[in-house]
């Protein structure tokens, strides 16, 4: 790319000043041309009314015309109607007497002034002129002026040579400019080339110094933030794996346990399989409820994941949360209250299953980590735009600090307290990506008991049923 675009910078420039150069040679000959000729048609009108008036004063013409030719290397010429010369001013090689037949000469012996140009036999240009000589709108003859031009050749060749010199010199300073530019502008497009290589190989850690603030630095800016966020989506994929193994390793580990202590076992007698084979179905239990989790959400998080969106009662709807969870409170003592049940708040569109699973493990979360004796309340309030159901406890809260990170996937507070429960890590998880799908949003603060309050926000899509 960075010869292309040398070789590019290179041509231009030399075509620009190659037609530079043809348009001030060309202008510059024209002018001088036009220049030489204006004295030379001067010359001889001066010439054409001396021999007029010398002529009617019978005078010779001979030295007024040598005067006014003096000191240039013009060659004066004077021919009678019958183009027969009368005068001419080169002595050595006279045309006195002889016919001098010309076309500028023909053209002035119609009244009009004409000029011409031709290459002499030395091979020096010459230029000649010829006016008419009048007297009362007669034509008594014509005055022929010639003169070489080797000095305007000389003085464009000059020119030419120079514009030659200062071309090359030009072209070569370009060149020089452009090699340093193309390396200049291709260097970032390299660095970029091996970034892409490094990101295709796995290695997410590259990064390219931002260099200025032009565009080809927010492309290396944005190259950063895409490899930063291919990082963390690998560190992220990396952890899912880890945490799903490690939850599947542990109810593994306890059935091959149980299933060795049965084996190794002499003669069992029916109680303890019995009690082994109880132990063998919570486990199996437990892994069933992570991998169930997982495809749960694995569906919600699936972008072609379609709602299907049905009127729904929130007072209903939580109600129905409340009798599912009820026995579980009652195990620890603990009050699970609600206040909800507002007649002026219509149903709304939204995905029955998936927003009853968010606010029913946001529920159960708020039940295994509250203490005996504790309370969960559930409250349902109605805003302009949106729904919201606040689910309160009186645990122990969540630190401001960790109420970002409780909806990672696996991610845990108490890894021992949430072993105790039962808890796969998932539940949170499950509840946001629902919440988001329907364009909602939770938010975590202290509750009005000492705990935490989950508030879970969804857009009112209203519907008549």
């Amino acid at each position: 790319m960075r010869w292309v675009m040398m070789t590019t910078y290179l041509a231009a420039i030399v075509i620009t000043l190659i037609l530079m150069s043809v348009y001030i040679l060309g202008v510059l000959g024209e002018s001088l041309h036009t220049n030489e000729s204006v004295q030379l048609f001067a010359k001889a009108n001066i010439i054409a009314d001396a021999v007029v008036m010398n002529e009617s004063m019978q005078l010779d013409a001979g030295e007024q015309i040598k005067q006014i030719i003096s000191g240039t290397g013009i060659r004066a010429i004077a021919v009678n109607p019958s183009c027969t010369v009368t005068y001419d001013s080169n002595s050595e090689a006279s045309l006195v007497g002889k016919v001098l037949m010309r076309d500028i000469i023909n053209t002035a012996m119609t009244g009009e002034h004409s000029q011409g140009l031709s290459e002499a036999e030395d091979g020096y240009n010459v230029m000649s002129v010829a006016v008419p000589m009048m007297k009362e709108d007669k034509i008594l003859g014509v005055v022929y002026l010639s003169e070489t031009i080797d000095d305007i050749d000389k003085t464009i060749s000059y020119v030419k040579v120079n514009m030659i010199m200062f071309s090359v010199l030009i072209s070569i300073l370009v060149g020089m400019l452009s090699i340093g530019m193309s390396f200049l502008v291709t260097s970032p497009i390299d660095e970029f080339i091996r970034a892409a290589k490094e990101i295709s190989n796995g290695n997410y850690k590259m990064r390219l110094n931002v260099k200025g603030e032009n565009e080809l630095a927010e492309l290396s800016e944005a190259m950063n933030s895409m490899c930063q966020a291919l990082e963390n989506i690998d560190e992220t994929h990396k952890k899912f794996i880890s945490d799903v193994s490690h939850e599947l390793k542990t109810p593994l580990a306890t059935i091959k346990l149980i299933c060795d202590s049965i084996v190794d076992t002499k003669e069992p007698d029916i109680e303890m399989i019995k009690e082994f084979l109880g132990d063998l179905s919570n486990e199996v239990d437990r892994l069933t409820r992570i991998v169930e989790r997982l495809l749960t959400l694995t569906k919600i998080g699936n972008e072609e994941e379609q709602m299907a969106l049905t009127p729904v009662d929130f007072n209903v709807m939580l109600n129905a949360v409340l009798n599912r969870l009820k026995p579980n409170a009652e195990a620890k003592h603990i009050l699970l209250c609600g206040d909800f049940d507002a007649p002026d708040i219509t149903p709304v569109l939204i995905d029955y299953d998936k927003i009853w699973e968010a606010v029913y493990n946001i529920t159960d979360n708020a039940i295994k980590y509250t203490p005996e004796n504790g309370t969960v309340k559930l409250e349902l309030f109605a805003q302009m735009s949106e729904l919201a159901v606040s689910v309160s406890d009186s645990g122990p809260g969540i630190p401001p600090e960790e109420r970002d990170r409780i909806f990672e996937r696996f991610y845990r507070l108490d890894d021992s307290r949430t072993r105790e429960t039962g808890g796969t890590g998932l539940g949170l998880a499950i509840a946001k990506e629902a919440v988001l799908l329907h364009g909602g949003r939770i938010e975590v603060d202290e509750s009005e008991f000492g705990g935490c309050r989950f508030t879970v926000f969804i857009p009112r899509r209203s519907s008549e049923v």
